[in-house]
């Protein structure tokens, strides 16, 4: 049955019972016609008996279906119908075909790589345009900040956008205005309008940085999406790469315009091929299509998503929205160690964007080209970290018990080992990195470097989202905002420091800053359940019956304090639901109450079409 059709159902025969008492319905007719309502198509909604549990049909409550679903309620203003997925609903983007999730998938990676390469390719140009733009070289560095600090404050707006209207129109009004800003980027002939056009295509460009996760959390379930966001690391090395030999060969302007080629290109295919995913957006509009084709029928019933039961107004969203993250950074332990730690580390990244110029082609005499080869050992290292990353799976499996969830820790093994890597590679780069010492030293350096920055990343963002759940959104928008302010900080300082200590001294002070954060994913792998408990967030993790009878009286009455103080929010309530423990795990069994008519009648839907 095409997805796009409008068809004719007959029922030919009396219903049977159903295995789900579903209410009361004021027909009895043994022949219904029915019109399904799949996407695309907007046919009349059926009214069709039901019945109880012993067969009867009932009196008092009319059933009324899209496609072949009936969905619990009244229809009244008081008691609407509430309007969710099905039994194996082909419109949830969790059922949708495995090989179109990645196909889309791999359309969102290379779209979210856009505006990080926009960031970083930028640094190829910053010597060239010292004495076109008359600038001092901490003023062109600036172009690499100033997009850093557009994209730390785009996430504030972007995320309740997308909550009210969807991850669609949301990408739709920042991401044509990204690439406008690109072009103006291009076009840019005096230093205050290249740094103001950096400023805002950071901005709008910053719309993936919520939309991008979102969307995978919106089509994977929960235990597959670390594979499906691997290929957003790829960025920190493909621009200087890339930039290096273009500027080299055909100029730096030529650099600005493939930012705004990639922008448009990736902005167009977006537009045409992406479907909305969002699950509280598809269903108010299907909640809506179902309310109208009601009222143009004369039977005016009132259909909400289920999200919807307890709306928040748009007000409250945004408040949400720019207010929790700040709430979370500085009131829980866990988001606000992690964010100071993410956010060294990105800072370091983009410490690097700014001297491995002066390293590399002041130092070292190379060209722009040769220099933007500088940053394929860490791009090996991000790439090598891809490749290992299933051994997470390894420690996630292991702490997995059925029947329990699974402790967020067991999500923390290769962030340790990445606390590890960091260092070494800092302190090996550190004393490799000027001559006589041979070049392929401090390239070799930022394999571990790359290792470590991915696996901390992928560590961390997993912790959060398994640890606060409903709440990673704003979590997760925490620790965004204040790795961009460090990223955008960072260069600014980077040459002067470089040159002032030399780059021994200077690059010495960067690895013992990275060694201070290296024992946190050792202390939250063991304290991580403690903290969890105090957490007003983060959801507890149930004790094992030995461990509860390991418990004392004051231990036991601690806790039920400690629950008490919690926020309790359902699923229905939150802002970013996708990021439930079990979000997309029962996508084939459908929303509470929802039922499959064809299945009660007893025939397959292909059986009824005439």
């Amino acid at each position: 049955m095409s997805l796009s059709s409008t068809s004719t159902i007959s029922v030919d025969q009396p219903r049977p019972s159903s295995p789900h008492p579903s209410g009361p319905s004021t027909s009895t007719s043994p022949k219904t016609s029915l019109r399904s309502s799949m996407p695309g198509a907007s046919p009349p909604i059926p009214t069709i008996p039901r019945s109880d549990s012993n067969g009867e049909a009932s009196t008092d409550e009319q059933v009324y279906v899209e496609s072949h679903f009936s969905y619990p309620g009244k229809g009244t203003l008081a008691e609407p119908y509430l309007v969710d997925f099905g039994p194996d609903d082909k419109t949830n983007p969790y059922n949708w075909n495995k090989t179109y999730r990645w196909w889309l998938t791999m359309l969102i990676g290379v779209t979210a790589l856009c505006p990080p390469f926009a960031s970083v390719s930028y640094s190829s140009t910053i010597i060239s345009i010292l004495p076109v733009f008359g600038m001092s070289r901490e003023l062109s560095t600036a172009g690499i900040s100033l997009f850093i600090l557009g994209t730390s404050l785009g996430p504030l707006i972007w995320a309740p956008i997308s909550e009210i209207w969807g991850r669609n129109f949301a990408f739709n009004i920042s991401f044509p205005v990204f690439a406008l800003f690109n072009l103006g980027t291009a076009l840019s002939h005096d230093t205050v309008t290249l740094l103001v056009m950096r400023f805002f295509a950071g901005f709008f460009g910053s719309s993936t940085l919520t939309n991008a996760g979102g969307q995978v959390g919106d089509m994977w379930a929960a235990h597959e999406r670390a594979m499906a966001t691997s290929v957003f690391s790829l960025a920190p090395f493909l621009g200087p790469v890339l930039g290096g030999y273009v500027t080299e060969r055909c100029g730096y302007r030529w650099v600005y315009w493939i930012q705004f080629i990639y922008a448009i290109a990736v902005t167009v295919a977006t537009i045409a091929i992406l479907p909305e995913s969002y699950a509280p957006t598809i269903l108010r509009r299907k909640a809506a299509r179902l309310s109208k084709i009601s009222k143009e029928e004369g039977k005016d019933l009132m259909y909400i998503a289920k999200y919807d039961e307890n709306k928040k107004t748009k007000a409250e969203i945004i408040k949400i929205g720019l207010w929790r993250p700040f709430e979370l950074l500085f009131t829980e332990v866990i988001v606000g160690c992690f964010a100071i730690y993410g956010a060294i580390v990105y800072g370091i990244l983009y410490l690097f964007f700014a001297c491995f110029p002066l390293i590399y082609q002041e130092v070292r005499g190379w060209s722009v080209g040769q220099g933007g080869l500088a940053f394929l050992g860490m791009g090996f290292g991000l790439v090598l970290a891809n490749f290992l990353n299933p051994l997470g799976n390894y420690w996630y499996k292991k702490a997995t018990v059925p029947g329990r969830p699974t402790p967020p820790e067991s999500r923390l093994p290769l962030a340790c080992i990445a606390a590890i890597l960091l260092p070494i590679g800092l302190f090996w780069f550190a004393w490799t990195s000027a001559p006589p010492v041979h070049w392929i030293w401090s390239i070799l350096a930022c394999i571990p470097f790359g290792l470590g920055f991915l696996w901390i990343f992928t560590g961390m963002v997993n912790y959060i989202i398994d640890s606060y759940t409903l709440y990673a959104a704003s979590a997760l928008a925490a620790l965004a905002v204040l790795r961009c302010l460090f990223g955008a900080a960072f260069p600014l300082f980077a040459v002067l420091m470089y040159r002032n200590l030399g780059l021994h001294i200077a690059g010495t002070i960067v690895a013992i800053l990275a060694t201070a954060c290296a024992p946190l994913p050792f202390l939250f792998y063991r304290y991580g359940p403690y903290l969890r408990r105090k957490s007003r967030y983060a959801p507890s993790q149930p004790h094992t019956p030995d461990e509860e009878a390991m418990e004392t009286p004051a231990q036991i009455e601690e806790e039920k304090q400690d629950e008490l103080r919690k926020v309790k929010t359902r699923t229905e309530d939150a802002l970013e639901p996708e990021w439930a423990s079990d979000a997309g795990e029962y996508a084939k069994q459908g929303g509470q109450g929802v039922k499959d008519l064809d299945l009660n009648l007893g025939r397959p839907l292909e059986q009824k079409i005439i």
